[in-house]
């Protein structure tokens, strides 16, 4: 098995950094060792197979994008990006983890939905690579074929407050499945927002004339956002079922977590860099048709509103935990275009799982985060929340070798032929700077992106299986 010595560099964690070199043996990380320590020799660098030189970098653990749906079928269409391009584009961004969500609707069997998934992944990823499970229909065969997913690796599954018709559960079926998860140790991830509502109103709006892409965020009101959060909180606090409340983007919703968590309840939430960057006015809001590239559900708020800074405020107190994207992309020409002339037939999704740790490593340049914070933030708690902790999200002796050089002195232009590898025929992220650049991304050992360019392959991602959540209080 090849040896790499990573030297010079500032190893950074969520606790703190310190200028280390860590040795790789094989698949994991052997030692991290004190600049010129010759506990394990006088000439280190001699006797390994490659010395990454780090100097002036930070080395921090590869980033673990929780949410992400690759090749989702969703809105007449599926998402543009498979695993194969998907895992590339992320490993390109330094995320050397996905979980994403394998899919059962009603009168479908979840065994099946898991299955399909294994299929669609297998072999074709560039990084490792974990489900959640979507519970589309909410039945006596699905609740119990809940029984056996932590067998499977499979600890977290996924209910929809929204989406009627599609993936929607309602309060009775959310109540079940809660109980059901709370006596497995599952953790219960939520869609909050009251599509039912949403539904009238979107319709209303379209009667109206009321069409263009910003009509999308209007008729998803935040007021729905955080009562759904709300309703939610309740429903796991009958059940005891802890709860993790996926892309939040409604400060007010924030305001609901924060709430039970200062009660003590074990909820949890993440937000996306689109609620952290983007808004209702400048993007959903853009001439004509263009703001179809960023319909995403939850949608885009109001700049005016102050969602975004309350966003960096919440990441900062810990009421939001982590950030993950929602990756869900779909190109214009074809897909996001099937909306045209009525919101509602627009596929809901953004690309970003190759931009999430530059864009976050960005708040910490504004001063928005910590240089801690933003490993935090997209590896250690992902980790943590999801059972990888120890073997992913850290760089500490027996943990995979899944790390990324990132230079602070470097710079990041994203946009399409620029930094662009996902499927898709636009970026969300069309012009954005970032003071710093992924520089070498290492997943269990290997190199796959170096200043040489990329060195990965499909079928290097290996499946995980995810222990219980050990984030819980």
């Amino acid at each position: 098995m090849a040896t790499t010595l990573i030297r010079g560099g500032t190893v950074v964690s969520a606790t703190g950094r310190t200028a280390a070199d860590v040795l790789v043996d094989g698949g994991t990380i052997a030692a991290v060792l004190a600049p010129g320590s010759t506990l394990l020799g006088h000439d280190l660098a001699a006797s390994v197979d490659q010395v990454l030189d780090a100097t002036g970098k930070y080395v921090v653990p590869g980033g673990i994008d929780a949410h992400t749906h690759m090749e989702l079928p969703f809105g007449g269409t599926a998402a543009s990006d498979t695993f194969e391009t998907g895992t590339r584009a992320a490993a390109w961004g330094g995320t050397t983890t996905i979980i994403d969500f394998a899919v059962q609707r009603a009168g479908e069997r979840v065994e099946d939905g898991l299955a399909a998934w294994h299929e669609k992944a297998a072999g074709n990823c560039a990084v490792d690579y974990g489900f959640h499970q979507i519970v589309g229909g909410v039945d006596e065969d699905s609740l119990k074929a809940m029984e056996s997913l932590v067998d499977e690796g499979v600890t977290s599954y996924k209910l929809f407050m929204a989406y009627p018709g599609v993936f929607y559960a309602d309060d009775a079926q959310i109540l079940r499945a809660m109980q059901k998860a709370a006596g497995l140790g599952l953790l219960t991830m939520m869609h909050a927002e009251n599509g039912p509502a949403i539904d009238v109103l979107a319709a209303q709006l379209v009667a109206q004339g009321k069409t263009d892409p910003y009509f999308h965020g209007v008729a998803r009101a935040w007021q729905l956002e955080e009562e759904a959060t709300h309703r939610a909180i309740m429903l796991a606090d009958v059940t005891n079922a802890p709860l993790y409340v996926v892309h939040v983007s409604a400060k007010q919703a924030v305001a609901q977590l924060a709430w039970a968590r200062d009660n003590g309840k074990n909820v949890f939430g993440e937000t996306c860099p689109q609620y952290l960057y983007l808004s209702l006015e400048e993007q959903l809001g853009a001439p004509g048709f263009e703001g179809s590239k960023w319909v995403c559900s939850t949608p885009l708020r109001a700049r005016a509103e102050g969602h975004q800074d309350h966003m960096w405020q919440a990441l900062r107190t810990n009421d939001i935990q982590m950030v993950s994207t929602d990756h869900c992309p779909f190109c214009f020409k074809g897909q996001k275009e099937l909306g045209v002339g009525d919101f509602r037939a627009i596929p809901n999704g953004i690309g970003s799982v190759e931009h999430r740790m530059d864009l976050m490593y960005q708040g910490v340049v504004t001063g928005e985060i910590t240089l801690e914070r933003w490993v935090e933030l997209t590896s250690t708690t992902p980790a943590r929340m999801f059972g990888l902790y120890g073997t992913k999200g850290v760089i500490a002796p027996g943990a995979d070798a899944d790390v990324v050089v990132y230079d602070p002195a470097g710079h990041t232009s994203i946009g399409v032929g620029k930094t662009h590898h996902m499927n898709m025929d636009h970026s969300a992220w069309e012009g954005f700077e970032v003071d710093g650049h992924v520089d070498v991304v290492m997943s269990r050992g290997e190199v796959l992106v170096d200043d040489a360019g990329y060195h990965g392959r499909p079928g290097h991602g290996r499946y995980v299986k995810r222990g219980l959540s050990q984030y819980l209080v």
